[in-house]
């Protein structure tokens, strides 16, 4: 898309056309090249007509029908995410371990599927089937007395309905990596925009519950099981949908929230080596720590992930390229202390679900980080386009997807629920 913007500025029949046809890549992709095409009449044109699309007016923005329509998405993720009160289960903390992904993904895909105008029934109908099978199947498993392979079921399944997602939101082209690019991104903005209404959710929370507080009234725990459960599970489309409306402001938040945090990240690493070294703190032997070492290793590469994504919009790529270069130098040195740990441990105390699983997948990132610090070595010493760095992160994709499948699906029988 970009280079289609490039070749047709003279041309504005053209440029409405590829407008229309696509009107979210088109933004994404403009907003990428404008730095380079921001003298021109036809970028400056363009520019003014998104900043005017994008002026926070909801009453002239949006129809009141998108807005229903939005609001009847939220509130049915709500209603699914209540069952367990509105039909009295007995647990409802098994229902959450089970359900609270799958809604929170399908809250979103149905917001896709209405926004991208899919009627398709083969489509609608292949969608509600990738679904159902792991919704069925995790509410199969046992809810009382879980092995370690159930328990690590549960805990890979919100990655495996987030491919599902993935897969709707790409328009069903999974397979082409510049979609995966673009997915990777939107998960960005996601998270940030979902970021800033918790927040705004939690001063209201402590508003609302204080006021009713003062007046003798407690309803702190009514409005956590009811309103902040119903929220947490229903802003997500409401962030996808303030995304679709105002792509120009969050493409500007992204870009500086990846620039801000990846140096801080390092900072932070480099800290946490040293006050490892100086404090004597054992992974090998410490199981706790050692959980808590790898939890902060696949935070770090998700973050690294995000920054890669995120660093083609960013003026100061040489910059935000070399702080990535000695991140993942970083966290492949923290990744081969938590593989050496999980050798160790499984030397000494032999296999388990958990132990097999955390080995895995410290080695499937621990090759991801090596791909990734190979392409930055390319970029910063080498004159590399930064594309071949997100083309490796796209390819390395499936990959992950394939583990998750054997986890989820595999290890509880594999185990035999053990």
């Amino acid at each position: 898309m970009e280079n289609e913007i490039r070749d047709n500025l003279s041309n504005p029949e053209k440029l409405e056309k590829l407008y229309r046809e696509d009107r979210k890549t088109f933004r994404t992709a403009f907003d990428k090249i404008y730095p380079e095409i921001e003298n021109t009449e036809p970028a400056k044109f363009w520019k003014a007509r998104f900043e005017f699309d994008n002026k926070p007016d909801i009453l002239r923005a949006f129809s009141f029908s998108e807005i229903a329509i939005v609001i009847a998405i939220g509130l049915f993720a709500a209603f699914l995410i209540k069952i367990p009160d509105l039909f009295h289960l007995s647990s409802a903390e098994n229902y959450y371990q089970k359900n609270a992904a799958i809604i929170v993904f399908l809250g979103l895909t149905l917001y896709t599927v209405w926004f991208n105008r899919i009627t398709e029934t083969k489509r609608i109908l292949l969608t509600a089937l990738a679904f159902l099978i792991p919704a069925v199947y995790i509410n199969l498993l046992p809810s009382v007395n879980q092995g370690d392979s159930v328990i690590l079921a549960f805990i890979h399944l919100p990655i495996l309905v987030w491919f599902i997602f993935g897969a709707v939101a790409t328009g069903y082209k999974f397979k082409d990596l510049n979609k995966r690019i673009e997915f990777i991104r939107y998960n960005g903005d996601l998270a940030i925009v979902y970021g800033l209404i918790a927040i705004t959710g939690a001063i209201l929370t402590a508003i609302t519950v204080g006021l009713f507080d003062s007046i003798g009234l407690d309803i702190e725990n009514f409005y956590m099981e009811n309103i902040v459960i119903s929220g947490a599970v229903a802003a997500p489309v409401i962030a996808a949908w303030l995304i679709e409306k105002f792509p120009n402001m969050v493409s500007k938040i992204a870009p500086l929230i990846a620039g801000i945090f990846s140096p801080l990240i390092l900072i932070t690493l480099i800290v946490f080596l040293i006050t490892i070294v100086a404090t004597g703190k054992d992974p090998y032997n410490d199981r706790d720590f050692l959980l808590i070492f790898n939890v902060m290793l696949l935070g770090v590469m998700g973050i690294i992930i995000f920054s890669v994504s995120e660093t083609l919009v960013i003026r100061n790529q040489k910059f935000n390229a070399m702080i990535l270069f000695i991140l993942s130098i970083i966290t492949v040195i923290i990744d081969l202390i938590a593989l050496s740990a999980i050798f160790y441990r499984l030397g000494e105390y032999g296999l388990t679900p958990n132990r097999l699983a955390v080995l895995v997948s410290n080695i499937l990132v621990l090759a991801n980080l090596i791909l990734i610090m190979i392409d930055l070595f390319r970029i910063n010493f080498k004159r590399k386009e930064f594309r071949i760095l997100e083309l490796t992160v796209a390819k390395y994709m499936p990959v992950y997807l394939a583990w998750i499948i054997i986890v989820v699906f595999g290890f509880p029988l594999i185990f035999g629920m053990k």
